[in-house]
């Protein structure tokens, strides 16, 4: 049973990848984040609509900071160059982190300076991928809402590059 299931996922995968869609049909590609979170970012397309962004660095929720978002890519533009994007995304920030958080037992807010936070993200962005080029790049956006240790939020926004090998 496990070779089954494990013979069926793999020719989904398959599927999925050979609908790639990032510049000159590859589906992996790497780069640079500069915003918040600032760092290293990683790309991988599921398929012509879906893909899984991965981000590694610094931000104000935590240093280092690790997340994933889940984008999936509208062609609002009817082009072949610019398409919008957005999902959702798990964040974790790690060590020292700068915000301010809402604690509910106290009603009041206070600076988180250490320790480990979990938030969620919503990202909006527009995607531009010039032609005939291995580049990807993009400008972002959207709400973190931090949810433990306790609750608290921040608007991010971020610009970048990928490169597709």
């Amino acid at each position: 049973m496990k070779k089954i299931f494990f013979a069926f996922m793999l020719m989904i995968l398959s599927i999925n990848m050979i609908n790639a869609q990032g510049p000159n049909g590859k589906n992996f590609g790497f780069g640079i984040n500069i915003g918040d979170p600032l760092g290293l970012t990683g790309k991988f397309w599921l398929g012509r609509e879906n893909a899984i962004t991965v981000y590694v660095g610094g931000s104000y929720f935590g240093n280092p900071r690790i997340g994933a978002d889940y984008v999936w890519h509208f062609n609002a533009f009817n082009s072949n160059i610019a398409e919008l994007y957005a999902g959702p995304g798990l964040h974790i920030g790690f060590g020292k982190g700068k915000a301010y958080i809402f604690e509910v037992n106290k009603n009041k807010f206070y600076y988180r300076s250490s320790g480990a936070g979990f938030a969620v993200r919503g990202i909006f962005g527009l995607n531009v991928t010039p032609r005939n080029t291995p580049l990807e790049i993009y400008v972002e956006m959207g709400p973190l809402i931090g949810i433990s240790p306790d609750f608290g939020s921040a608007f991010e926004a971020a610009i970048g590059f990928r490169f597709y090998p």
